[in-house]
């Protein structure tokens, strides 16, 4: 699943707006005079193109964007003139420049890396094929819970924040081991949705990964284990909605590695206690009536 960040939905011209407005606060707060700041036209400039985009004058909208991608540079390239020779103010504007930069450089549908938040500049945009949601930006998590649903409940036995947007499959090579080592115990059967299709398992698992919608070797206790995959969906749904898991406040990777597990570990702790709750209820409800049974008795 994705562990969305917490940004606002990115679009080229905010970003733009944005970068420059960092560039322009940082360098009132160190004392670099700027040429120009574009402070109020820059702003002009950004409604412009919303409205216009809104409307879908897409040729005017985009007349607006060159302007604020225009303004980004001046700004950019301004900053870099007055800090030149100076290496204090280098190191300082050195990660704001290369955001900027990097934001005023990428295009819509070009490959690679791209900037998505200033502020979270590692966020990746997923596309998981959902109508109401095409596309995520946060990072991809794998969730594993056992097949065979314990007492207490359908618990979280592993969670991992994976950066990179890897494919899903290759994902297989680290997170099994590490099921295995946080479990205790060897795997028999790992069953996994259709995304994992081609995996890259280790090589002592290859054989015992089934992967949905296949046919080959598949017996009676598999095609049972296949009806219980989807029980990973709910508690996907209780991570996000009730442990904080749909929007990651956290800053960083570090941030998103870390949110994933306390969420998990919520959860679990969460059905834990209700499964002690029910389990001390009972036996205060068995005490009870074995004291009133053998009071009963008594006045016989």
């Amino acid at each position: 699943t994705v562990q969305e960040k917490a940004i606002a939905f990115p679009t080229d011209a905010r970003l733009m707006h944005r970068a420059r407005e960092r560039l322009v606060r940082l360098a009132k707060a160190t004392g670099v005079e700027l040429r120009q700041s574009y402070v109020r036209v820059g702003k002009i400039a950004l409604i412009r193109h919303q409205r216009y985009a809104h409307a879908k004058h897409f040729k005017r909208a985009n007349r607006a964007l060159r302007t604020i991608r225009t303004m980004l540079g001046r700004v950019i390239r301004d900053i870099g003139r007055k800090i030149a020779d100076r290496p204090q103010l280098e190191d300082v504007f050195a990660l704001p420049l290369s955001l900027a930069r990097q934001v005023r450089e990428q295009r819509q549908r070009q490959r690679g890396k791209k900037i998505y938040s200033l502020h979270a500049p590692e966020v990746e945009c997923i596309g998981k094929g959902k109508a109401h949601k095409p596309y995520e930006f946060g990072v991809k998590v794998s969730v594993a819970t056992p097949v065979d649903r314990c007492k207490g409940g359908q618990f979280v036995a592993h969670v991992k924040a994976l950066p990179g947007n890897p494919y899903d499959g290759h994902t297989l090579a680290t997170v099994i081991p590490e099921i295995e080592a946080s479990v205790g115990a060897c795997l028999t059967r790992i069953v996994a949705d259709a995304g994992y299709r081609g995996h890259s398992a280790p090589k002592d698992k290859i054989f015992k990964v089934y992967v949905a919608g296949q046919k080959r070797g598949v017996t009676a206790a598999i095609k049972r284990a296949f009806r219980r995959r989807s029980a990973v969906e709910p508690v996907i749904g209780h991570l996000k909605n009730e442990h904080r898991m749909n929007r990651n406040h956290l800053a960083g990777t570090r941030g998103d590695a870390a949110n994933a597990v306390l969420a998990a570990a919520g959860y679990n702790f969460r059905i834990l206690i209700l499964w002690l709750t029910t389990l001390f209820v009972r036996i205060c409800c068995a005490f009870l009536f074995a004291g009133a049974w053998s009071s009963r008795q008594q006045t016989s």
